[in-house]
């Protein structure tokens, strides 16, 4: 009452699930925002000497597993396949930033939209835990579990879905 006397709105409280959910897309469309600038960046550049660059700065031995693999990798790529990486990343990039502003404004339609992005994305992090298990993989699925579970008990709880 005091609130309203003062010309003031009462504070209305925020579903922390949809908080944490919405932070967490922000911070993959900040990430992938930034992969993506990282493949403009990487256009019309010798990426072997990038490569090279970047395992000297970070100290790695240049003679290494790990610096061979990546060199063999990097042939791989050409400027339409960084462009191709960019078009992507960038398109993710707004993908999560929809998702992640509709969900801190508790938006219903963000709701659906993260709860069939979720459910599409399951079964591609299936088989890449199947094929490469390790900790990262899962951990990432098991968020996504969590994150699924969380919006089918919301959007139950709100009784906008059935089942």
């Amino acid at each position: 009452m005091q609130a309203e006397e003062q010309g003031k709105e009462p504070r209305s409280s925020h579903d922390r699930g949809l908080l944490l959910i919405g932070l967490f897309k922000l911070a993959k469309a900040i990430f992938f925002f930034g992969i993506g600038v990282g493949a403009i960046h990487l256009l019309h550049k010798d990426l072997e000497d990038e490569v090279m660059r970047l395992a000297l700065k970070f100290r790695f031995d240049p003679e290494s597993r790990f610096v061979s693999l990546l060199l063999n990798k990097v042939d791989l790529i050409d400027a339409h396949r960084l462009r191709q990486i960019s078009v992507a990343t960038f398109g993710y990039s707004a993908v999560a930033l929809t998702e992640g502003v509709g969900l801190l404004l508790e938006k219903v339609w963000a709701e659906y939209l993260t709860l069939i992005l979720t459910i599409s994305f399951l079964p591609w992090e299936l088989y890449e835990l199947v094929r490469r298990p390790d900790w990262f993989r899962l951990s990432l699925l098991l968020i996504n579990l969590a994150v699924l579970w969380y919006l089918v008990w919301l959007l139950r709880r709100k009784n906008l879905l059935k089942g």
